[in-house]
């Protein structure tokens, strides 16, 4: 009878055990992701912005990259000097740079990385755009412009023309703004020929109101 008893006991305790197991396991605080730290580790939100070494990132870096200016490359040359040593490969970038409302720049750089090279040029482009004189999408006359070999003839065009030009000459004029023009290259066709001709003429373009300003007369009078 006794043995009876014992396997009853058992049996019971079989049943029972499953329900205090999710009892304990409901009364136990949950463990959170992270908890398994060793100790002496700083909390995530303790640790300063930037990168595992503790380094700040620079917030203005991007903001100095997006200024909203229109940035294009106009020509990369791999150039060769020869020294004592041997030679020693460089290239050489030609990179326009304009804001698209009448303010344009030209600038070339030289470094031993095409990145360099186009940097160099970017920031002396930056550092050289002049404002040119426009009317509506177009230019205010026909002006020719000179450097060098080349010659670049431009040609104001009625809205809806577009910009009628090669390559270098049509960066120029869509990095300062250009929409409506026509143009006619003489002479050397060198992308730097090309886009100094280009510039020296757009910079010598005068509205009416600034060629009447210069002679102290109205505009009706000229």
């Amino acid at each position: 009878m006794n043995e009876e008893v014992k396997e009853v006991v058992a049996v019971e305790q079989t049943a029972v055990a499953p329900e205090q197991k999710t009892e304990a396991r409901a009364d136990r605080p949950r463990r959170s992701y992270g908890d398994n730290r060793r100790q002496g580790d700083r909390p995530q939100g303790d640790r300063p912005q930037g990168d595992r070494k503790g380094r700040k990132f620079n917030k203005d870096r991007d903001q100095k990259e997006d200024d909203g200016l229109i940035k294009k490359l106009v020509a990369i040359n791999r150039v060769t000097k020869v020294v004592k040593g041997g030679r020693t490969m460089r290239f050489s970038a030609l990179v326009v740079v304009g804001d698209g409302n009448g303010k344009v720049g030209v600038g070339t750089g030289k470094a031993a990385e095409v990145p360099q090279a186009i940097e160099k040029a970017t920031q002396r482009a930056k550092a050289s755009m002049a404002e040119i004189s426009l009317k509506g999408t177009t230019i205010p006359h026909e002006i020719i412009g000179k450097f060098g070999r080349g010659h670049i003839l431009l040609m104001p065009a009625q809205v809806g023309t577009g910009v009628i030009a090669g390559g270098p000459v049509r960066n120029v004029l869509e990095a300062a703004g250009v929409k409506d023009i026509r143009t006619k290259s003489y002479g050397s066709n060198t992308p730097v020929n090309c886009v100094r001709a280009t510039l020296d003429g757009l910079l010598q373009l005068r509205t009416a109101e600034q060629i009447a300003e210069l002679r102290g007369k109205k505009v009706e009078e000229l």
